[in-house]
């Protein structure tokens, strides 16, 4: 199989499951962060968002630590298997999940729900069948923000998970590979070919009056599409 060809099949397959993982973790956490009054949501929204200022060679390299054979999560050493990569996409896409689905959920009118709970909704029917559906434009802002954040990562996957062929090699790599090894026209290929895609999901997402919260004015150097 063509080198670019595995690593895109492997970057599509890091980016789906990172997203759907994602998606699950992220919707109780940024439903909790729309509605709680405590401080402590201050603390945990300053944590979820500093991939979003912090060097991704510095998340990746506290990542490697903890994945490492010797780390406190590395087990049988998750640092250069796929596993490893899925755990770093996640820790390094939450926030650009998080802050769309926080926003959606903020907007939802707080009389919808005051109405079904006076019909005898509990906090999980409330959430379930009302919050849920009027924020489906969230979902689809996040899922598109997060799969691309995941695709064009670099400084993390490097990190905790090199360039193995078939297992962490990604799309990202092999242009800088390319570059490295003056292969110039198949660099241009490659990343010619994430232009077009990572803009016609943006496409796709601000058609739909998608909002990006988490690029307007909060991304940082660090922070890299």
């Amino acid at each position: 199989m063509n080198p670019d060809l595995q690593a895109a099949l492997v970057t599509l397959r890091l980016a789906a499951i990172t997203t759907v993982i994602l998606l699950l973790v992220c919707s109780p956490l940024a439903w909790w962060l729309s509605r709680t009054r405590s401080r402590i949501g201050v603390v945990v929204e300053a944590v979820v968002a500093l991939p979003l200022i912090l060097p991704p060679t510095v998340l990746g390299f506290y990542l490697l630590l903890l994945l490492g054979r010797q780390g406190p999560l590395g087990g049988g050493g998750l640092a250069f298997t796929f596993t490893g990569l899925v755990i770093g996409s996640v820790v390094y896409s939450l926030p650009f999940v998080v802050q769309p689905l926080q926003d959606a959920f903020r907007a939802v009118d707080s009389e919808s729900l005051e109405v079904a709970s006076t019909l005898g909704a509990g906090p999980w029917d409330r959430f379930w069948n009302v919050a849920l559906p009027l924020a489906r434009p969230g979902y689809l802002t996040a899922a598109v923000l997060g799969f691309a954040h995941t695709v064009g990562e670099f400084g993390v996957v490097l990190m905790i998970g090199g360039s193995i062929p078939g297992e962490t090699r990604v799309l990202s790599i092999a242009i800088y590979e390319h570059v490295e090894a003056m292969e110039v026209a198949r660099a241009h290929a490659v990343a010619a070919g994430l232009l077009v895609f990572s803009f016609l999901l943006l496409l796709a997402v601000y058609s739909r009056g998608g909002r990006f919260r988490a690029l307007r004015g909060t991304v940082q150097p660090g922070a890299r599409l």
